[in-house]
């Protein structure tokens, strides 16, 4: 019983470490990237339309023509249109690690 307290305070420990390292780095990352309105979370339909489009454009592109540099801005531009199209969809993402957390931690509770 007392291994499996010590285990238990141990995981919490790490997890609430690994958290506290994870905002710092996101931290210094919010301080370089350029500040955008936070009420401008949502896409309306016809934005995720165009780039949808947008994407559906560079998709069908030849890019044996391209340059390396004109490849590596349409590859920012997608990632750059993934990520918006991510935050107007208000899911929640939960990494397989801190899933496997929750069963473990569910499991020892109850």
């Amino acid at each position: 019983m007392k291994k499996v307290n010590f285990l238990s305070i141990l995981l919490m420990l790490t997890m609430f470490i690994s958290l506290s390292t994870a905002s710092a780095s996101e931290l210094k990352k919010s301080e370089k990237s350029t500040v955008t309105a936070s009420s401008e979370n949502t896409l309306s339909a016809e934005d995720v339309k165009m780039l949808n489009l947008r994407v559906e454009e560079i998709r069908d592109m030849d890019k044996s023509e391209l340059t390396g540099l004109e490849k590596r801005e349409l590859r920012n531009e997608l990632k750059t249109i993934k990520k918006d199209l991510r935050q107007s969809n208000g899911a929640i993402y939960i990494g397989t690690g801190t899933l496997l957390l929750i069963i473990i931690l569910i499991i020892l509770l109850v």
